[in-house]
């Protein structure tokens, strides 16, 4: 596995993924405030509310990926952090660009102070879900919604 922040080219990226899905994280941090999203301010996707989430690289743990894209998107160490389920996004293969499937890992603690990358315009804490979000990610939130917005939320961060 490379250190490298972007380990595949865009042509090589784009010549993979029109071929076989991609395998990505989604990274649920919640918290009395409600769950973390992030305002794409990039493409793919621009404009969009999401989860915090990356592609997997070759050969790395799926909870080695929730951590670096944790910090990455969200600048936060995670300390823990638990399988929550499955979204598959129809709507990108639809849209023309590639077909992720997305593991979505509950955050349950981490450290730090949640704040928007170079990648997105901004993030924030949502109780209720913003119109402008994947509709994949949406509806996931809401079948979760025991599991995500009501019950056990992460740990406040400790500092």
């Amino acid at each position: 596995m490379s250190d490298h922040p972007h380990p595949l080219t865009r042509d090589e990226f784009r010549d993979i993924y029109s071929k076989v899905p991609r395998l990505t994280v989604e990274v649920v941090v919640r918290s009395p405030a409600g769950v973390l999203l992030t305002l794409r301010d990039i493409e793919p996707c621009r404009g969009l509310w999401h989860l915090p989430g990356g592609t997997v690289r070759f050969g790395e743990k799926m909870v080695d990926a929730v951590r670096r894209v944790a910090a990455k998107e969200v600048g936060i160490d995670v300390v823990a952090a638990h399988p929550l389920g499955y979204i598959e996004y129809p709507s990108h293969h639809e849209n023309g660009l590639d077909s992720p499937v997305g593991i979505a890992f509950d955050v349950v603690d981490y450290t730090g102070v949640p704040h928007a990358d170079d990648e997105a315009a901004d993030a924030r804490w949502f109780t209720e879900l913003p119109a402008q979000m994947h509709r994949e990610q949406v509806d996931f939130l809401r079948s979760h919604s025991a599991g995500v917005f009501i019950g056990r939320t992460a740990s406040q961060p400790r500092r």
